[in-house]
């Protein structure tokens, strides 16, 4: 890996902003492709986070940090990956659903993906079923993601599911849903296509719905 990735890479996994968006920058100035530096040096290492998370060397709150400083990071190489032949792993529109205020889980998954290389539509919370289906028929969207924190708005991931499927959109997205009270039985009750207990769960989730279609 090149020194200067490499550094990228380190200031992600030990969660330091200030020296991912300096060392990203160093990089880009020095010549370095912005490609390679989002898939070796943020990828990988969200990749690396995710994967210290699952054999509980990391929790949420180091996981949390290193995803901020891969976005401080991100949001300086963005402009230069639109001018660089940069493909997105796929596109997913993701949100609380309405009733539930909770986005601590939701945010975390969207940086985890957008870190995993997908190009993210972040909905908010609150969300109701129509506003899903308008961005699902704004059309590129490959995955709708759902997140509730509360057993009373869990019924309205179904809503959602239900809306998507009577504006003609369900075999166009996959769906897949999350939170607390959220379970694998609940998710097939509701006719979603998947289930992530985490949201480094739910970037192997997701890689795995875009490649099975």
């Amino acid at each position: 890996m090149n020194t200067m990735v490499k550094k990228i890479y380190d200031a992600i996994m030990n969660g330091e902003k200030e020296e991912a968006s300096a060392a990203v920058q160093a990089a880009l100035d020095a010549g370095v492709d912005p490609v390679e530096i989002l898939d070796q040096g943020m990828i990988a290492s969200m990749a690396e986070v995710g994967r210290l998370f699952e054999v509980g060397e990391y929790y949420v709150p180091e996981m949390l940090i290193a995803a901020r400083a891969m976005q401080t990071g991100l949001a300086i190489l963005k402009p230069y990956l639109s001018q660089a032949d940069h493909s997105s792993a796929g596109k997913v529109v993701l949100g609380t659903v309405k009733g539930d205020l909770h986005d601590i889980g939701k945010n975390l998954v969207g940086i985890m993906l957008e870190g995993a290389g997908f190009e993210i539509q972040d909905l908010g919370v609150d969300v109701p079923a129509e506003k899903f289906v308008a961005a699902v028929s704004a059309g590129g969207v490959d995955i709708v993601a759902l997140s509730a924190l509360l057993t009373t708005t869990m019924s309205n991931m179904k809503t959602i599911i239900e809306a998507i499927k009577t504006a003609g959109f369900r075999e166009q997205v996959k769906v897949i849903i999350g939170g607390a009270p959220v379970t694998e039985n609940y998710a097939r009750q509701i006719g979603a296509d998947g289930y992530a207990p985490d949201a480094s769960r739910a970037v192997k989730l997701a890689k795995s719905m875009l490649q099975t279609r």
